[in-house]
């Protein structure tokens, strides 16, 4: 978890909440930095370009669409956010993306899989680079304990990885 700190170089304690009871969790210095470029955490994958957002915006559809996921959505955050009266003065699109393939053939285990779809790919401007991020579909589909669902997320992620690398290649 990122938490901007208060002063820099001051570590502080996040609460977290599970279950209803409050626990703390150890004290880590944390500061908001652009990710290195390939870093992959437990629950989220991140890229770093120097291609400006609208390029890559449009680098990432072409992409995806040649791997066999369609693009079911773009989102301007900005613009949705400002459109309902609210300021937002940072860059990020939220492109929804999908193999229709490997949705039919989780959804068909379990309907409620469809909450976790489609994936997303959140491109926005981090430190004057170009990040991509998205949430690990094994991470996702391993909360759902259907039998044969996290294999199907392993080929939707190895792909999403793919897209995402040759998308910021430019």
């Amino acid at each position: 978890m990122r938490v901007p700190l208060a002063k820099a170089g001051k570590a502080r304690k996040v609460s977290l909440r599970t279950a209803g009871r409050r626990r703390a969790a150890s004290s880590l210095p944390v500061a908001i930095s652009p990710l290195p470029p390939f870093m992959i955490t437990d629950f989220i994958i991140t890229r770093v370009t120097a291609l400006p957002l609208e390029t890559l915006c449009r680098r990432l559809i072409e992409v995806a669409t040649s791997h066999k996921f369609g693009v079911l959505a773009t989102h301007n955050l900005r613009e949705k956010m400002e459109g309902k009266g609210v300021p937002f003065a940072r860059e990020c699109r939220v492109i929804e993306v999908c193999n229709p393939q490997q949705a039919a053939a989780v959804l068909s285990q379990a309907i409620e899989i469809s909450t976790a779809l489609p994936c997303r790919i959140s491109v926005y401007e981090e430190g004057g680079r170009t990040m991509l991020a998205t949430i690990k579909p094994t991470a996702l589909l391993t909360l759902f304990g259907v039998p044969g669902a996290v294999a199907a997320a392993q080929e939707v992620e190895d792909t999403m990885v793919a897209i995402m690398d040759e998308a910021c290649r430019g």
